[in-house]
């Protein structure tokens, strides 16, 4: 959570929620910064669970899923609203490629949203998937 926090505000970024869970896809941390929009922890924890529910980033369900709205509607249907189809839900895996749990964090653009969780996962000696973010060319890169 330090780290991602670090990255954040290094960046320059808008208020955050992140979310940590387990592999059993279990809250094991969160935090909200100040300003952060009530949705903001839902939408953490909705990426990051979508992650785990799916075995792959929320990015790569996305960019899979593109075409395929319906089955995004039944996938949503099917976990109670908890998936959340955009990039940012980031598994944590080991070295040996193990899934050890997911983070989500939301508050400003998913790309840079990601940024953080990736960068964190790896300053952790730890393998998050996608392994390197791209977020300098989002959309809302006027900061």
């Amino acid at each position: 959570m330090t780290e991602v926090l670090r990255l954040w505000r290094e960046a320059g970024l808008l208020p955050l929620s992140v979310a940590a869970l387990d592999a059993g896809g279990k809250l094991i941390a969160m935090q909200s910064e100040d300003g952060s929009g009530l949705l903001r922890f839902d939408i953490a924890f909705g990426k990051a669970w979508g992650a785990l529910g799916m075995g792959n980033s929320s990015r790569l369900i996305r960019d899979r899923l593109a075409a395929r709205p319906t089955f995004q509607a039944a996938l949503a249907a099917a976990s109670d609203g908890r998936f959340v189809p955009v990039p940012d839900g980031v598994p944590v895996q080991t070295g040996e490629g193990v899934t050890i749990g997911a983070i989500g964090v939301s508050g400003d653009t998913s790309e840079k949203d990601e940024y953080c969780a990736v960068e964190a996962i790896g300053s952790a000696s730890l393998a998050p998937e996608p392994a390197e973010p791209d977020w300098r060319d989002s959309s809302l890169s006027d900061r």
